[in-house]
């Protein structure tokens, strides 16, 4: 019996996120499917994170186990074939016995990107969030800096699934605007349900003054929800990168991304 991680990328579009749910498409359902095709047999695949509805993966890292015979360097090849083109998988290895792609992921990094503009692109309507009032990203970056640091983070998650804490270390958190285009990167040990499209709401906020970025360190002690920025909406959201130890640690950090030319600035 082989534990077998796969690396793949997916636009979260069509999906009702990657968690199986009765009579909706999902992106483990989907992959699943395409899995017990390859295998002969049927599976259970962990995901490295619930992403939501809408929501976009650049790099995301999911294992099962089974006794398939396909080598590793096929393996994206037959998988492939068997799934729809808005989820392709990268790459696959086999790791040791006790890796699980949620329980062994040491950080995790997520962007998102909005559309500044006064004009919506709509060839991006699925893949940004469109904003049309200018942005501050200096105010923003101020923002950003306050959820730098281990904090409790219930006053920007939405009520979801239960956790026996909402403390979580974020590593960095910035935005860097090009041209039209603003892109928000978080890095944490672990995110809470929406964590961090309220996060960008919180630094949107601080962006038109609707709230000091000084002040989002007493907003998070209280743990109050209703006190920070708006959970902003899900297609800007990408999970983007994944750290692990052992070889699906070099899987996933091995080459660079392809960005599609229209996030960047002529």
């Amino acid at each position: 019996m082989k534990n077998v991680a796969l690396r793949l990328r997916y636009d979260g579009s069509a999906y009702h996120g990657w968690q199986r749910q009765k009579a909706l498409p999902t992106v483990q359902q989907t992959l699943e499917e395409a899995v017990e095709k390859v295998c002969g047999e049927r599976v259970h695949v962990t995901g490295c994170g619930r992403t939501d509805a809408g929501v976009h993966a650049l790099r995301y890292c999911a294992n099962f186990r089974s006794g398939i015979t396909v080598p590793m360097d096929r393996m994206a090849l037959a998988l492939n074939a068997r799934l729809p083109g808005d989820i392709a998988v990268v790459d696959a290895c086999v790791v040791e016995d006790g890796f699980n792609a949620i329980g062994s992921c040491l950080r995790k990094e997520y962007i998102y990107r909005i559309h500044n503009s006064r004009i919506p692109d709509p060839f991006l309507a699925s893949r940004v969030c469109f904003f049309p009032s200018p942005l501050d990203v200096e105010a923003m970056n101020r923002a950003a800096a306050a959820f730098v640091g281990t904090h409790d983070f219930a006053a920007v998650r939405s009520v979801g699934t239960e956790t026996r804490s909402t403390v979580r270390t974020v590593h960095w958190c910035d935005a860097v605007r090009d041209g039209e285009f603003i892109t928000v990167r978080v890095c944490a040990d672990g995110f809470l349900y929406n964590m961090v499209r309220a996060m960008v709401g919180t630094m949107v906020y601080a962006s038109y003054g609707k709230l000091v970025p000084e002040e989002i360190p007493a907003l998070l002690e209280t743990r109050d929800r209703r006190l920070t920025g708006p959970t902003m909406p899900p297609q800007g959201l990408y999970m983007h990168r994944v750290w692990y130890d052992g070889p699906a640690g070099d899987m996933m950090a091995a080459g660079t991304d392809r960005y599609d030319d229209t996030f960047k600035s002529e």
